[in-house]
């Protein structure tokens, strides 16, 4: 018994040492920001959890969770996108449990079956898959979308809850993707590579009894590099009610998510990223 209990605090001191749920995005997966510079704390809210988010051992993008409000603040990723299958396993954060639990994303059943967690206990750090059932005139919206990445895994990467907000079902099938599949297609032409932000400022309503709030509304920034010369940036927003996207500069952006979070000024990107 006692050589099992010091194999349980080994792996625990491991996975400790390589957590998924990080306390820093510019010490841990700093590079899905344009020049290792992620948003600056005018998103951030009560309850944060930063999460690179870890699937089969490797980091596809990064996560500013909101514990409370069990949705995403905003995903960052590179754009590279790639034809393939749509993935169909949804996954959990086990790390928003507790720093002992694996690094990399897991279905429920996993979590449930081999590591004897309850769904109450998952369910207190974040959303699960009952939270999403039987909704009107809503979906499971993805901030970083499965399409914006060239392979299986980086694909089903983005199949996380920590990565899902409830969306406008009209939005997300209509103008929402017509801005991630076209627009995005036509503005990164020429882009070597091209950082991108997706976030959700948290709303006055909730689904699954006030458990997970719905997005008041729903923005995406790009910055891409062209050349050493060259970068130019643009930026989205969308109300979350509405199948309508406004085309904006990252500066109309940046103001608009200042008033609308009201918690300072919104730096999205380094400066050298423009504005205008």
């Amino acid at each position: 018994m006692l050589w099992l209990l010091l194999l349980q605090v080994l792996v625990s001191c491991l996975w400790l040492g390589h957590s998924e749920v990080v306390k820093s995005f510019e010490i841990s997966c700093p590079q899905f920001f344009f020049r290792e510079t992620p948003p600056n704390e005018g998103l951030e809210p009560q309850n944060p959890a930063w999460i690179c988010q870890n699937f089969k051992n490797q980091y596809y993008f990064a996560t500013l969770y909101d514990r409370t409000m069990r949705i995403p603040v905003y995903s960052a990723y590179i754009y590279q996108p790639g034809p393939g299958k749509r993935p169909k396993t949804w996954l959990v954060e086990p790390q928003l449990i507790g720093p002992t639990y694996p690094k990399t994303m897991e279905k429920e059943w996993t979590l449930l079956n081999r590591y004897n967690v309850s769904l109450e206990k998952i369910s207190q750090s974040q959303a699960i898959l009952h939270d999403y059932k039987n909704l009107t005139g809503l979906n499971r919206g993805h901030l970083n979308p499965n399409g914006h990445h060239d392979d299986y895994s980086s694909r089903m990467a983005t199949f996380t809850l920590t990565n899902i907000v409830p969306q406008d079902e009209k939005l997300n099938g209509g103008a929402w993707n017509n801005y991630e599949q076209q627009t995005m297609i036509r503005r990164t032409q020429g882009c070597k590579t091209t950082y991108v932000v997706v976030g959700a400022v948290p709303g006055n309503n909730y689904i699954a009894k006030g458990r997970v709030n719905k997005p008041s509304h729903l923005w995406s920034a790009a910055c891409c590099v062209v050349d050493n010369n060259y970068i130019k940036a643009w930026a989205v927003i969308a109300e979350n009610d509405e199948n309508q996207v406004q085309l904006l500069t990252l500066g109309e952006l940046e103001d608009t998510l200042t008033e609308l979070y009201g918690r300072g000024q919104v730096s999205l990107f380094d400066s050298d990223c423009p504005r205008e």
